[in-house]
């Protein structure tokens, strides 16, 4: 199945325009080229870094959203396919943080955005926060978004299916199993480490919930899921 998607439009937002004058303005000055390097070797290079320690970039987040109102749905895709057009790393992290505090104000129509950001630049450090913070609550705000994740983890794009089985990450006791323990066998022969410990996550955290019917399942399909897949399934079991 593939991947290829148009990007979406970047909407005319005078917020966004605000915040991403304040953001490229106040984020350089805090540039640290020592911890940058540091930061772009840790992630192979995916994205350079301008070098900020967390702590400080939400500080000066903080700064930069001060006094701005709550976005709408079209101020949220501005701000972050923005970011997402900056190079360096923060610039993303600084839109995914925005979009966890205001993915309640995004309807099901933000998802082709939320599939844009996955599938840009992918690594770990992005795909998974979008999976489990941006996609999930658009999934569970809107249950019809599942047909979309049905077909997401089949994708041949790793990250698409990676976010697919890590939508459902924060659902606890709302976790839909059937898709849960569907998707982790739809894609237990997967080559990719990033799909088989995705698996192994996926059901280790939906232990904390119910732990026996994750045991009954890893038990029942251990030929079929990889060691990986096993070993992270049942680490806290």
């Amino acid at each position: 199945m593939t991947s290829a998607t148009p990007m979406p439009d970047v909407p005319v937002s005078a917020l966004a325009d605000t915040v991403m004058a304040r953001l490229t303005t106040m984020y350089p000055t805090a540039a640290d080229p020592l911890r940058a390097e540091h930061s772009t070797a840790y992630l192979k290079g995916v994205a350079p870094f301008l070098g900020i320690a967390a702590p400080q970039r939400r500080a000066l987040s903080r700064t930069v959203l001060e006094n701005t109102p709550r976005p709408g749905e079209a101020d949220c895709a501005a701000i972050a396919l923005r970011c997402w057009e900056l190079p360096e790393r923060e610039y993303a992290y600084f839109a995914i943080d925005y979009l966890r505090r205001y993915s309640g104000r995004c309807s099901s129509d933000f998802l082709p955005v939320a599939r844009h950001l996955v599938i840009t630049r992918p690594w770990w450090d992005t795909v998974d926060l979008l999976a489990a913070r941006v996609v999930g609550a658009l999934v569970a705000a809107d249950p019809a978004l599942t047909a979309d994740m049905d077909r997401w983890i089949d994708d041949e794009n790793l990250w698409i299916a990676r976010t697919a089985l890590l939508h459902q990450l924060r659902f606890q006791e709302a976790t839909d199993t059937g898709r849960l323990f569907g998707y982790c066998l739809r894609r237990a022969d997967h080559p990719d480490f990033f799909i088989r410990k995705a698996i192994g996550w996926c059901l280790r955290e939906y232990a904390k919930t119910d732990p026996d019917a994750v045991r009954t399942f890893v038990e029942g399909a251990r030929d079929r899921l990889s060691p990986l897949s096993v070993r992270e399934a049942l680490k806290n079991l």
